[in-house]
């Protein structure tokens, strides 16, 4: 099979292209850049591949649907919201990693991205691809952000079968300095994040409305969540550590009869029967390793969820979608240990 892959030089571009090139049904992998950019050879942007003969040629939706098969989007937001258009009037098959259709509402999306919104007739042809909760998918699949995965995963069981009270959800999210992208600021810096914890955007992360259409399509009865995210001085992982109100008294136990009910038919989920994950247990692979407790004086269930947020987060839950759209074994071209040390 061949593939298209646009964006291969940022964090999730890289990963992505490494899994496609170990995936065992892709052929060939042919790179895309700006519509207005020369062809240039992947080792002159991309240092660690000189041994790689690839070229990132300039965008074109016509060449695309003629060469490929399907066409992943690893470009930030904003940018397949005016390329993608073509794609999806063909219907096409598009896996785009950016945030541009994972909302249904314009309006969301404009006031969380602070952007101009895809159409709505293209918003809605998109499906929201949270791989390891399967539901149909479409030509396009928005596939979800990092900290709405963890997130999500984390919140599924329990709010699909209403176990707490729908107004108590309180998330406290960390994410190591990938999940911000290879540009530079002054909060990337390395003396701003060595030996240091600091919290980003408040209230105001654009994961925040892709957790809730989602927790809304479960349960209609969650109004909103309480959402923070901490910037921590690690390379790759997502801790994100949840707590609500359980519905009704409960056991620790029956809360992880719950949970491995719920993800007992998922390779990449993984229910620890004692204690709580770390971000260890997961990175370099696709896995998501959840922790549950109930505390009974507190009446509080809390949840402890950790992905890599480039595999699970980003470019390991595109090859998943890729594998569920194409009916491929579901951990093909996909690593399932954790790199350790």
């Amino acid at each position: 099979m061949q593939v298209a892959l646009v964006g291969v030089t940022g964090y999730s571009g890289m990963v992505l292209y490494r899994l496609l090139k170990q995936h065992p049904q892709v052929d060939e992998i042919h790179l895309y850049g700006h519509a207005d950019a020369a062809t240039v050879p992947l080792k002159t942007v991309a240092t660690m591949y000189q041994e790689e003969t690839a070229e990132i040629r300039p965008f074109d939706a016509a060449t695309i649907m003629r060469d490929d098969a399907v066409v992943f989007f690893a470009t930030s937001a904003g940018i397949t919201r005016q390329l993608a258009l073509p794609l999806i009037e063909a219907h096409f098959p598009v896996i785009d990693l950016s945030g541009d259709f994972r909302l249904h509402d314009p309006q969301q999306y404009q006031h969380w991205y602070h952007r101009e919104p895809a159409p709505a007739a293209a918003l809605a042809q998109a499906s929201y691809g949270l791989a390891d909760i399967p539901a149909t998918l479409t030509t396009y699949i928005a596939n979800p952000g990092c900290y709405a995965t963890a997130t999500l995963l984390g919140l599924a069981p329990l709010v699909q079968h209403q176990l707490i009270d729908p107004t108590s959800i309180v998330v406290d999210a960390k994410s190591g300095l990938s999940g911000a992208g290879k540009r530079a600021t002054d909060s990337s810096h390395y003396v701003a994040v060595n030996d240091n914890l600091s919290l980003y955007k408040l209230n105001q992360h654009q994961h925040i409305p892709e957790i809730m259409q989602q927790l809304q399509q479960w349960w209609s009865a969650v109004p909103a969540i309480e959402f923070t995210t901490t910037l921590i001085p690690v390379t790759r992982g997502i801790m994100a550590t949840i707590y609500a109100k359980a519905h009704q008294p409960l056991t620790t136990a029956q809360l992880q009869a719950t949970f491995n009910d719920s993800y007992q038919a998922q390779p990449f989920v993984q229910v620890l029967p004692t204690g709580m994950p770390t971000l260890k247990d997961v990175v370099g692979s696709n896995n998501c390793a959840l922790g549950v407790d109930y505390n009974p004086v507190t009446n509080t269930i809390v949840v402890v969820s950790v992905i890599d947020n480039l595999m699970k987060g980003a470019a390991g839950q595109a090859i998943q979608n890729f594998n569920r759209y194409f009916e491929l074994p579901v951990t093909a071209g996909l690593p399932t240990l954790p790199v350790f040390p």
